[in-house]
């Protein structure tokens, strides 16, 4: 099953069952930008918009890309007055917004779906503005290494999407042939700290 048909298939329930990668990423996104504001936002992979309503409150003005039909028709009715830019996007593609013109760029539990990590960056380094900041959270790569991947269950049984490993390096390389410098990392975890973290984030800047 291509990823977007199983966004699409998954689209129907995400909201409603717990899901503990998505629930700590919320928490992870409003520990690192919650004490900031900002003029024109732009977030990948928006999904249902579990942070884009979030994010849109701090920002003037705010777009979110998604490849899910279904996710973002989920998003779009919470939003009846149309505070956020929704487009239907391949992230994979050139994106439909204009350059140097974001001062923040938001993407969470998305990259693991996209092999290409440099197409990711360059296209950030292109619109964002100077000192713009990048912040993006992924599942821990040390969960990857035991075999955790994006899954969810359908009356069928459990559907597994497909996922890339990306290694600390691969991001902290990526950034920098980009001209994105990191300004902070950190990791987070379910419960107890001498366990492996479930998350890890980046904020770079340009």
């Amino acid at each position: 099953m291509k990823i977007s048909q199983a966004y699409n298939l998954w689209a129907g329930t995400y909201n409603e069952v717990p899901n503990k990668t998505r629930d700590l990423e919320a928490k992870a996104i409003r520990a690192s930008l919650g004490n900031k504001n900002f003029e024109q936002s732009l977030e990948l992979g928006c999904g249902t918009g579990k942070n884009t309503f979030w994010l849109a409150e701090r920002s003037k003005s705010m777009t979110a890309l998604d490849f899910s039909e279904k996710m973002l028709e989920k998003a779009r009715k919470l939003d009846p007055k149309n505070k956020v830019n929704f487009i239907k996007t391949d992230l994979q593609k050139a994106w439909p917004v204009a350059a140097v013109n974001f001062d923040l760029i938001s993407c969470s539990l998305v990259l693991e779906h996209i092999e290409d990590l440099d197409f990711i960056f360059q296209q950030a380094s292109r619109i964002l503005v100077k000192k713009g900041e990048f912040y993006l959270c992924e599942l821990h790569p040390f969960k990857q290494y035991l075999g955790s991947k994006a899954r969810f269950e359908t009356s069928q049984g459990t559907q597994e999407l497909e996922v890339y490993r990306h290694h600390i390096s691969d991001y902290i390389k990526a950034a920098e042939k980009s001209g994105l410098e990191l300004k902070g990392i950190n990791e987070y975890f379910d419960q107890d700290k001498n366990e492996i973290p479930r998350l890890i984030s980046f904020l770079f800047k340009k």
